[in-house]
């Protein structure tokens, strides 16, 4: 990853004093599946957990954090409760910590 990017985990807590039908209705309204995320953020994961909503993890430049913030409160606002975490790729690090790991061990019972 890019010095300049970052990734960021938003929970999209569906509201669930609408029905499927009403929640789909204003995301269409607002143009949710044309215009998020912004141009210039990647779309690392999108999932739906059930019972919460969706889970999206977007990697995007370091500058274009703001114009995402604005997009949801455009377009997700009023269909979704919205969650943000600054996340990272965990997979190289883990990788790196059960080498080391393995090393460890291979000394102690060597």
């Amino acid at each position: 990853m890019k010095e300049d990017t970052l990734m960021l985990t938003v929970l999209l807590r569906h509201d669930q004093t609408q029905n499927l039908a009403q929640l789909q209705g204003r995301l269409d309204d607002n143009d949710w599946w044309h215009e998020f995320p912004p141009e210039g953020c990647e779309v690392v994961s999108w999932v739906v957990a059930m019972g919460i909503g969706q889970i999206v993890t977007l990697r995007l430049p370091a500058h274009r954090l703001s114009t995402v913030n604005v997009e949801l409160e455009r377009r997700a606002w009023g269909t979704f409760a919205t969650e943000f975490y600054p996340t990272y790729d965990f997979v190289p690090v883990r990788e790196r910590l059960t080498r080391e790991s393995d090393e460890r061990r291979k000394a102690l019972s060597s």
